[in-house]
Order: structure tokens, then C-alpha cells, then sequence
């Protein structure tokens, strides 16, 4: 059934919210776009005539193939190679979604997309649409076909396992600029005391290399230890250089509403490190996105911005 011009701007108008939903559902712009593409061929190929209300429809389609794809990724987790980061995207990009409240930039900042990954599918749903998008339980009850008193039972059960409750630095472009610059600082002086007095006692560091790129396969806790190991990341060698060129800069940018450093061969990016920061521009955890795989869409982004001045040339 062809799709008259209001029913075409109906979607597009409903496109960017539906892709802000499912990235924060998958933790992926790719698998985003993706789902939202089988949901335009599911509003496509339906009577449109007996759809009430397009948006919630839309909405309850595009959940049911994300839940579908949740519960297959769980499997894929358990088989995946290190740690699993979700896919950064560069502030300004429309998969991010609402950013008007604390609670909408906290839940699409990569710890809290992080620690999602501990949710089952409908606690994930049950989260998302009620904290970053403003469902009430009534209408998530309907999307899931569950009572409105269990919606809220998994509500707070989904909130316990993913609010942190500590305050984070609000990653404006002149903010995150500032913390990067002090880590970078701090991180390429040759000396591990400064980075360490820049990182909480107990900071974590988390990478994600997927198997494409070496990472550390297991988290690294403790600021002296992740001080280290990150004098190690920043120093050159024949092996690197064979394998990303004589030319690797760092650069200040906000990914995921979080301070970030990217980290550039060329006209590639081949690293993210995500910075979790408190008001006070202490570091509390790192989340380190090297997987080429993940790392195609924040370089198309940052191409399209350029050129890019930067801050630090590692070799």
C-alpha cells in the first residue's frame, strides 16, 4: 500500500525520536537505523487507515523489534571477545535524543548505556522509555503488554541496578574541553603522579576492542594501576606505527554527553576514551572504544566537522 505524503512526514517526522529510542535500547547507531528501517517497512506494509494514534504504534513496533534483537545480543555478549562498550556517537548527533534533563543526558552517557547491558530486555525498555522519553507506566504497560503495577515494579527494580546517583561534569564544548586538556596533560607528562591525583582512588577503566584491535579483556581498577597502564597506551612503537602511521593526534570533542578524547590517524578515528567525570573534573572511569567496527559513524561525523586543530600529537 503506497504511503501518501502525510503518512510519509508522519515518519520522518517521528524518525529521529524513534532512532534515539532504539540506540539507547541497543547501544548501537547501526543496529539503530537498522530497526528503525524494518519499522518503516512495518508502517509501509500496514493499514494505516485503522492505526489511531501513529506514534504509539510506531513506537510499540520499533520495541518489539528492539526486545527481539535484545534477546538474541544477550546471547552474542556471552561469546564476545573482552568487554563490550556501546558504539560512541559525537554530541549533536540526533541518535542521542532529548538532552533537555539530567536524567535524559544521564541515560545516554556510556556508563549508564554500559550498565544497561546488566538489565533484562523489558527492564531495558521499561527504563529507557520511562526516564528518557516520559512514557507514563500506562502506555509502557501497553507496549509490553503488562499490568501498569508490574511496569512499575520493573521500573524500580531497573533504576536500582542502573542510577548511580553521583553528580557528573555537564560536558558543554568549553567543560569537556577543560578535562581533556588536564588529562591530557596529566597523561602525556611522562609521569604517572599527576594522572594519579587526577583520577579517583578507586577509578575504573573499561576497553572494548572486539577482537579487531588488542584491549584489555578485563576491567582495570585502582588510579595508580590505570595511570600506568595508560603511559603504556600513549607511547609509541614500531608495531603501532606500522599499524596507524607517523601521524596520531588527540583531540577534545563530547561524546555521549561525556568529556572525550578522540583519538585520530589521518583522516580515521581509531580511539574514544570516554571520560566520567564529577563536577570537580575528578576522573572516576574511563571507557575506552577501539573496536574499528564501532568507530565508523563518529569518524564520518568528525570528518564532516573538520579540519580538527589538535590538542596533542602522541607521535
Amino acid at each position: 500500500m503506497l504511503l501518501s505524503a502525510h503518512e510519509a512526514d508522519l515518519f520522518e517526522n517521528a524518525r529521529g525520536r524513534l532512532e534515539a529510542i532504539a540506540y539507547r535500547l541497543l547501544g548501537s547507531a547501526g543496529d539503530a537505523e537498522d530497526a528503525v528501517q524494518d519499522t518503516y517497512l512495518r508502517w509501509h506494509a500496514a493499514d494505516r487507515a485503522r492505526i489511531e494514534t501513529p506514534e504509539a504504534w510506531l513506537t510499540k513496533v520499533l520495541t518489539n523489534l528492539c526486545l527481539n534483537q535484545l534477546t538474541s545480543a544477550r546471547a552474542r555478549r556471552e561469546t564476545y571477545v573482552g568487554q563490550w562498550l556501546p558504539e560512541p556517537v559525537l554530541a549533536g548527533d540526533r541518535m542521542l535524543g532529548p538532552a533537555d534533563t539530567a536524567e535524559q543526558r544521564e541515560s545516554v552517557s556510556l556508563a549508564v548505556l554500559t550498565l544497561m547491558e546488566r538489565l533484562s530486555p523489558n527492564e531495558r525498555v521499561v527504563y529507557v522509555l520511562r526516564e528518557a522519553f516520559g512514557h507514563t507506566h500506562r502506555e509502557i504497560a501497553r507496549i509490553l503488554g503488562l499490568t501498569e503495577a508490574n511496569c512499575q515494579q520493573i521500573y524500580r527494580r531497573a533504576r536500582q541496578h542502573v542510577t548511580t546517583g553521583r553528580p557528573r561534569a555537564r560536558a558543554d564544548a568549553a567543560t569537556a574541553r577543560k578535562i581533556v586538556e588536564e588529562f591530557l596533560a596529566a597523561a602525556l607528562s611522562g609521569d604517572t603522579e599527576p594522572l594519579v591525583k587526577l583520577l579517583a582512588h578507586d577509578a575504573v577503566s573499561v576497553a572494548d576492542g572486539g577482537s579487531k584491535i588488542f584491549a584489555r579483556r578485563t576491567p582495570l581498577i585502582g588510579a595508580l594501576r590505570i595511570a600506568r597502564y595508560l603511559r603504556r597506551l600513549f607511547r609509541a612503537d614500531a608495531a603501532k606505527r606500522a599499524r596507524f602511521g607517523d601521524s596520531v593526534t588527540l583531540h577534545a570533542a563530547v561524546v555521549n554527553d561525556d568529556p572525550a578524547v578522540l583519538v585520530g590517524a589521518g583522516e580515521e578515528i581509531i580511539g574514544v576514551i570516554g571520560l566520567d567525570a564529577d563536577p570537580e573534573g575528578t576522573v572516576r572511569a574511563l571507557h575506552l572504544q577501539v573496536n574499528p567496527d564501532k568507530l565508523t559513524r563518529i569518524t564520518r561525523q568528525w570528518r564532516a566537522g573538520g579540519p580538527h586543530r589538535p590538542l596533542a600529537k602522541v607521535w
